[in-house]
């Protein structure tokens, strides 16, 4: 009986060509694995290719909601991002893509787990990361790095050659990730850092000058940090994310282009779309304002930096993003309300804050009269607040020193 393999197989460039290869250089028998994180134009058909192309037997899993509920959610509350910019759009799918890939080889018996990340890029450490914490017995087959194929070029002349049809081209050879929570383009011209990149590569928002010439308003409730309504409509985890992500894309929401540092130690330059992720973490941000006092907040904002690092390092499955988690989940608790959000080319305007228990008081923070509040307190304070640099000057300067002793 010949030993199965499960591929993660999303029917593009990449994985398409990898079954007629494992077919060709394995004696094993190719189990396709396809996680519908929201890249539901693909869907159709997939099944079918895949048994065409050559493997045994193919799942198509739907695992939106569990990317939602699982890491988006978290995601939102940290407001995580890699280096102050990226939200994480593909980090974030990467760990229940391979929890499922684990979960079928481990019914089906495989003792191999086979994906078709490059060996320049960073969802290889994600896959194998993930593999290694949930089933450290199952061994990985990472074809990018052994095989004589060596660009994008090449795997279309394989897929050429073997009569396996794909949507990539020579002339079209961006490499694209999406999922309903982002769309990320690398490679082609925007390679080279002198080229601005074109807003044909957008898949998911119109380019913001294009965006709608009327703004329009949106509300998004939340309880302890978590999205649960949009204009007072109460959604599920999925269509919450839909409505918002079709909200932003028409207004041009949410696309950075950054140089990023990649794990593997070079830099690498992507375009991402996130519009309905760029519209939740403004809202959140708005309502944390409100709701979180300075040095929480401060602390929050530190911590938020490593978490977005160990999403995109491939550390979802470590102790340290637990522990993390639970000091998050903390914050939370009282980051409930609303916020009102204005939309219009490409901008995100504050236009209302509704704070179910808010630390903000009005009657306090005003420049009139407040029972809780001298301003003569102020000058005591000062004072005080200021003895280090006072004595740090008198140490600089004798001469202070001996007019203050005078």
């Amino acid at each position: 009986m010949k030993e199965k393999v499960v591929l993660a197989y999303s029917g593009g460039l990449d994985t398409s060509i990898i079954i007629p290869w494992l077919k060709e250089n394995y004696d094993i028998d190719v189990i396709a694995v396809c996680g519908n994180v929201g890249q539901d134009d693909k869907m159709d058909g997939i099944h079918e290719k895949a048994i065409k192309s050559g493997a045994s037997k193919a799942y198509v899993e739907d695992l939106r909601e569990e990317f939602v509920t699982t890491t988006i959610y978290q995601a939102i509350k940290a407001e995580a991002k890699y280096e102050g910019k990226y939200l994480l759009g593909t980090s974030l799918a990467r760990p229940i893509i391979a929890k499922k890939l684990v979960e079928i080889a481990q019914m089906e018996g495989a003792k191999y787990i086979c994906h078709g990340c490059t060996g320049k890029g960073n969802d290889q450490v994600r896959f194998e990361s993930t593999i290694a914490a949930l089933d450290p017995t199952i061994k990985v087959i990472a074809p990018w790095r052994i095989w004589d194929i060596k660009s994008r070029e090449d795997a279309l002349d394989y897929a050429e050659k073997h009569n396996i049809p794909v949507i990539a081209t020579k002339e079209k050879i961006y490499s694209v990730d999406d999922n309903l929570w982002h769309v990320s383009t690398e490679g082609g011209n925007i390679e080279d850092l002198e080229n601005e990149h074109s807003k044909d590569i957008y898949k998911k928002i119109v380019a913001p000058e294009d965006g709608c010439d009327v703004a329009e308003y949106v509300e998004i409730y939340f309880e302890q940090g978590i999205p649960k309504k949009v204009n007072k409509k109460e959604l599920d985890p999925v269509d919450l994310i839909y409505t918002l992500d079709k909200l932003g894309s028409k207004h041009g929401i949410g696309v950075v282009d950054i140089l990023e540092n990649r794990l593997v130690g070079m830099k690498s330059r992507g375009v991402y779309e996130t519009p309905g992720g760029t519209i939740l973490y403004e809202a959140h941000n708005i309502l944390e304002s409100a709701t979180l006092d300075k040095e929480t907040l401060h602390y929050k904002q530190v911590v938020s930096y490593k978490y977005g690092e160990l999403i995109y390092n491939g550390l979802w499955h470590s102790k340290l993003r637990e522990a993390i988690d639970a000091f998050i989940d903390t914050t939370q608790e009282n980051v409930n309300g609303s916020v009102k959000l204005k939309l219009y080319k490409g901008n995100i305007k504050p236009a209302g804050i509704f704070a179910d228990s808010p630390l903000y008081n009005q009657g306090i923070s005003s420049f009139g009269n407040s029972e809780f509040y001298d301003h003569k307190d102020a000058e005591g304070f000062i004072n005080l607040f200021t003895l280090p640099l006072k004595i740090n000057a008198m140490k600089q300067n004798k001469n202070i020193i001996s007019e203050i002793v005078e």
